[in-house]
């Protein structure tokens, strides 16, 4: 969510800010801006829309400097208009920002006290206006940006730059990531600041990252970096990989499609490094399952659904009680956390705002925790007694896709790893599923191969308004996460149900406009989904049938479209219908000619709840 750009340079930084900001772009955002010091004066460039706006604009209007910040936003306070993009400007100040100042109301008040109103409909302006008022009173840049941070109340991600300073830039961080980077030339050195590593991976592979609370001073000599109490602290330097940062199509029409196909091969990478022939190895420090009597997951959206579906592996292969719930929701009902839980964490990003905070309600109450991250060096990683990467690599269409398959697999992995300590399943029927896995790289190949039957039925799909998705046991996740992907990028109105659910209401939706999309391997509920599929033909639904060979052979002919899959054992059929779930979403937004790698209203990393 929004993207922050930094850069204390030695040539003109405009050109590098709005490469920058292109590096963001799938985070999501519906307006951009920068603002430069040049000769002491500070000015800014803002536009609506895409970054080609912006681009446009400062081909007319160019903007010198030398330093400058720049930011991507998606709106939270106030539409999306010039007025309300970012930077924001008062007086000698510009600040941009990611998350949301909660408190910013009471200070809106107290600043028209001394006869100062805003100019805009953000919370984010407010952050400017207090800081330029502390300096009218006396302060300094530095002094006027760490009295206002102490009085911010909420989640964010700051940048400040002052007219007449052009080195130097002031950085916070408090519940959004922010990292500094550092450049190569000790003898011109140059300095950067970003909310993600991708925006820096072109200028710098030195990164520091900020912790919870974090401020930072910055000049082209390097960074002063103080806790939230203003203490002086060292961070470490860390090196990012720059093949981990990239962020080219590689000849694909959209980042979905090309992360759609690195699915084989990001899995092949995953279990190479989660397994150690037929060991499953996790980091250090490990997890003793045989004294853990309950196991509590929490994520949001796709990652959500990865966690339900792990919980039917943990019960059935480990006998782990799990509960799963929404992190949106978990720590504001309270729930008890009793002696032998384990707290599971998912996030691709590893800084969704509303994970990590149930993350810390559970901190000192469960027994420990685990993470399953897909960024190594993100605060729910680092704040984890065990973070698990997942090695999908650097996702950036906002649908999630790679990302979920290698959630998947981990969550599978663990599990697997849990019934083994537990003596649930005996090494020989460990190994006979991680044989499965090994070969399902070269299954999702083969079904990659039938592209074009998703590609027919995805086409009809379109034209509803409504579409329904079963499933029954394993894949009833796997419909809810279809519902998602089609909603997310198509815009159509979808839903999912357990397939046993379907007289308890949702059959009286069913008629001849709605198609009805049932995820049904030739596995052990399979007589029953296809029962409930007969209900729905029966009421003219149009049915799309996904499956397998047995399951086309036995009831393909009655589907109204088939889409057949390669034959995959029942424990891991998740992670291979995860690409129909995929497929019929992606294709099914092309036929409308929505924008699937940036779908409107969405952001790919949630960082303010």
């Amino acid at each position: 969510m929004c993207g922050i750009i930094g850069i204390l340079g030695n040539h003109e930084v405009a050109p590098a800010l709005v490469e920058a900001l292109r590096r963001l772009e799938y985070r999501g955002y519906d307006s951009a801006g920068i603002a430069t010091v040049h000769k002491s004066r500070l000015a800014r460039r803002r536009a609506v829309g895409k970054l080609s706006a912006l681009s446009d604009l400062l081909v007319h209007d160019p903007l010198p400097g030398k330093v400058g910040i720049g930011h991507t936003r998606w709106a939270t306070h106030g539409a999306p208009t010039e007025n309300n993009a970012h930077p924001h400007r008062a007086g000698n100040v510009a600040v941009v920002h990611n998350g949301i100042i909660e408190n910013f109301k009471d200070l809106r008040a107290e600043l028209a006290q001394h006869g100062i109103a805003p100019q805009t409909d953000t919370d984010t302006e407010t952050v400017a206006l207090m800081t330029q008022h502390l300096m009218a009173r006396g302060a300094s840049p530095v002094e006027a940006a760490m009295q206002t941070l102490g009085r911010l109340e909420g989640a964010f991600a700051l940048v400040f730059l002052f007219d007449g300073e052009e080195d130097l830039l002031v950085a916070a961080r408090k519940g959004s990531p922010m990292a500094i980077g550092h450049g190569h030339d000790e003898t011109a050195r140059e300095m950067y600041v970003g909310s993600d590593a991708i925006a820096l991976s072109q200028l710098t592979d030195r990164v520091t990252y900020l912790e919870e609370g974090d401020r930072a001073v910055i000049t082209r000599a390097g960074a002063e970096i103080f806790d939230e109490n203003g203490t002086p602290v060292s961070r470490p330097e860390t090196r990012i990989r720059m093949d981990a940062a990239r962020v080219d199509k590689d000849g694909y029409k959209h980042f979905m499609a090309k992360e759609i196909a690195e699915q084989p091969s990001v899995l092949a990478n995953a279990l190479d490094a989660a397994l150690d022939g037929d060991r499953i190895a996790l980091p250090a420090p490990g997890v003793d399952f045989t004294k853990v009597d309950r196991l509590v997951m929490v994520a949001c959206g796709t990652a959500f659904y990865a966690c339900l579906t792990a919980k039917y592996w943990f019960e059935r292969l480990a006998r782990i009680p799990v509960e799963v719930d929404i992190a949106s929701e978990f720590r504001y009902r309270e729930p008890p956390i009793t002696p032998g839980t384990v707290a599971l964490f998912v996030s691709q990003s590893g800084e969704t705002a509303d994970t990590l905070a149930a993350l810390r309600y559970c901190q000192g109450k469960a027994d420990s925790i685990l993470s399953v991250i897909n960024v190594e060096t993100s605060s729910i990683a680092r704040e984890s007694t065990l973070a698990l990467p997942i090695h999908a690599g650097t996702e950036i269409g906002v649908a999630s896709t790679k990302a979920f398959t290698c959630q998947l697999n981990m969550l599978l992995l663990l599990a697997l790893e849990a019934a083994r300590q537990r003596g649930t399943m005996g090494s020989a029927a460990v190994a006979e599923v991680l044989a499965d896995l090994r070969a399902l790289p070269g299954v999702f190949n083969v079904a990659l191969g039938s592209d074009s039957r998703m590609q027919d039925a995805a086409h009809k799909i379109a034209e509803a308004s409504d579409v329904l998705f079963l499933g029954r046991g394993l894949m009833y996740p796997l419909a809810l996460e279809g519902a998602l992907k089609l909603k997310e990028i198509s815009y159509i109105h979808a839903e999912a149900y357990a397939s046993g659910e379907l007289k308890h209401g949702p059959i009286a939706l069913i008629d001849k406009t709605v198609p009805v999309i049932v995820f049904a391997p030739r596995d052990r509920l399979f007589d029953k989904t296809i029962s409930n599929m007969h209900e729905v033909m029966a009421r003219g639904g149009r049915v799309v049938l996904v499956t397998d060979a047995a399951g086309e052979a036995e009831a393909g002919a009655d589907a109204w479209q088939v889409i057949r899959l390669p034959d995959v054992s029942e424990i891991i059929a998740p992670l291979l219908y995860a690409l129909p779930a995929q497929l019929l979403a992606y294709h099914a937004a092309i036929a409308k000619g929505t924008d699937v790698d940036q779908p409107r209203n969405l952001a790919k990393s949630v960082t303010v709840e």
